[in-house]
């Protein structure tokens, strides 16, 4: 397979962001019904208690289904602020913390309306950092079994791991791993605030041939 589809992601995990080296064709789902307590919407990263888990708050259009593409961001609590303080006293102390925090800055001031486009700008951020180069492509409708591509929009998510046969953890130094551990598939900021240049040859290394 050469295609890979995704769900649409908040600050993805190591394993989310590897399909993007792995495969040629990335699509990203765009028609499916909202999940809840999911990476679509939330993100985890190292705090100095272990990990940590930030969500985005968000408005339905439509109860109990809302497509993923009509979910609306709920800024009645300042949440931006409180992620983007969460997110420095985590990274603050971190190698290349200084050195990317201005690429991120911005998406915790600017006010985004739909969580899909929100996403979309920061991941191609993260890209763009990691010098990826891809085509991104949206689904225009949803299919429930995908034939022509490997379908990872229920599998990466947040409750626990599933086995990935394409996708193995790659240790690297966590700013308090020496206190909780080294803890596995953070979003990618953690690799990236901790190893900086050095990440994508970690999510080279990640890839199982």
């Amino acid at each position: 397979m050469h295609s890979v589809i995704l769900s649409t992601s908040y600050l993805p995990p190591i394993q989310y962001v590897s399909k993007f080296i792995l495969y040629e064709n990335i699509f990203i789902e765009n028609d499916e019904n909202y999940n809840k307590q999911t990476f679509r919407n939330r993100c985890e990263i190292f705090g100095a208690n272990g990990r940590q888990i930030l969500s985005i708050p968000v408005k339905l259009k439509q109860r109990p289904k809302c497509k993923i593409k009509d979910v609306k961001i709920d800024y009645s609590m300042n949440w931006q602020k409180n992620h983007w303080k969460s997110i420095e006293s985590a990274y603050k102390n971190s190698p290349f913390f200084e050195y990317y925090h201005d690429e991120f800055l911005p998406f915790f001031k600017l006010k985004y309306d739909y969580l899909v486009d929100y996403n979309n700008e920061i991941l191609n951020i993260i890209l763009y950092i990691l010098e990826i180069i891809k085509t991104i492509r949206f689904s225009d409708s949803f299919q429930k079994d995908i034939k022509n591509a490997d379908d990872y929009r229920y599998t990466i998510q947040p409750k626990a791991f599933i086995k990935d046969d394409k996708y193995t953890e790659v240790k690297y130094t966590q700013v308090f791993g020496t206190k909780h551990g080294f803890i596995p598939n953070l979003s990618i900021i953690d690799l990236i605030f901790n190893e900086g240049p050095n990440s994508i040859d970690i999510l080279h290394a990640s890839l199982k041939k």
